[in-house]
């Protein structure tokens, strides 16, 4: 286990962009696999592969970099780890930040689900307000601590940890037909 974590701080420290997208990439696999087996009750022999693939390739090469990213930008914006700095960071993170976020993974999820145009703004319509509503019900405390206690280069490690309970609700909102 200290091997492992070891090989990850290096990684994260020679390569943050590749540490943060591979985090991401399994910790969404990780959020469709418990969304299929304890919300879905799939089973394994019903475990849709191709699905939690779908989601770690959306990890790997959306969430992880634009998330990243993001956090970053923040830092840049409001620099500091002050409590009035942390809540200034998580009104910024929860008003402007995660309402396109949210947007923008439905949309692409609906996309790699095959989903015309017209059907996946539909899907947009019927699932944005409730997942933006469930997100604020979980995230703005997350946020504060997050921006308060956490170092820059640990800070989507430690929300990707929070979020595999929020990957499974977007897993399931974002793939039930």
């Amino acid at each position: 286990m200290a091997a492992l974590r070891r090989g990850c701080g290096r990684l994260l420290a020679r390569r943050p962009w590749a540490a943060q997208a591979l985090t991401a990439g399994a910790l969404m696999g990780a959020g469709d696999v418990i969304a299929q087996q304890l919300v879905e009750r799939r089973g394994l022999h019903g475990h849709h592969v191709p699905r939690t693939l779908k989601m770690m390739a959306i990890g790997f090469c959306f969430v992880g970099p634009v998330v990243g990213g993001w956090y970053k930008i923040l830092d840049q914006l409001v620099p500091g780890t002050t409590k009035v700095v942390a809540v200034k960071k998580m009104v910024l993170d929860q008003g402007g930040f995660a309402p396109c976020f949210l947007g923008c993974f439905l949309a692409i999820t609906g996309a790699m689900n095959g989903l015309s145009a017209a059907e996946n703004w539909s899907k947009i319509q019927q699932d944005y307000t409730d997942a933006l509503l469930t997100n604020y019900c979980i995230w703005p405390p997350v946020q504060i601590a997050n921006f308060y206690f956490v170092p820059l280069k640990h800070r989507l490690a430690v929300v990707q940890c929070v979020a595999i309970v929020w990957n499974c609700y977007l897993s399931w909102k974002a793939n039930r037909m």
